[in-house]
């Protein structure tokens, strides 16, 4: 009898890890990747849901920023390597660029789910 009490008890417990995991699982919204390489980001847009997150890395040897036009994001310098992230809570078109060199450009679309 102890045995079968530990076999479900043990089954629940596994239950709710998988329950967990899969909501977790379930609720990340798309994230998009931008790299930064030749005084350039590439994609120049990504378009993701509201919640989801942008990630641009460095791959370029001198430093760049991303930084938004209306302010609502910005980096620190980013080294060779170094990468930055931000979330997107609202829609809307989300203009940016690199306040070292102002011509490399870039654009999140966020639209509602």
């Amino acid at each position: 009898m102890l045995s079968a009490h530990r076999t479900l008890r043990g089954a629940a417990a596994l239950a709710a890890v998988l329950a967990l995991g899969f909501a977790a699982a379930k609720a990340a919204p798309p994230a998009a990747q931008v790299t930064i390489d030749n005084f350039s980001f590439s994609p120049m847009t990504v378009t993701i849901p509201v919640g989801g997150e942008v990630t641009w890395t460095n791959g370029d040897d001198i430093p760049h920023t991303v930084r938004a036009v209306d302010g609502s994001f910005r980096s620190k310098a980013l080294d060779s390597g170094d990468a930055y992230t931000a979330t997107f809570a609202k829609p809307g078109v989300y203009a940016y660029f690199c306040s070292i060199h102002p011509k490399m450009v870039g654009k999140v679309i966020v639209k509602a789910q």
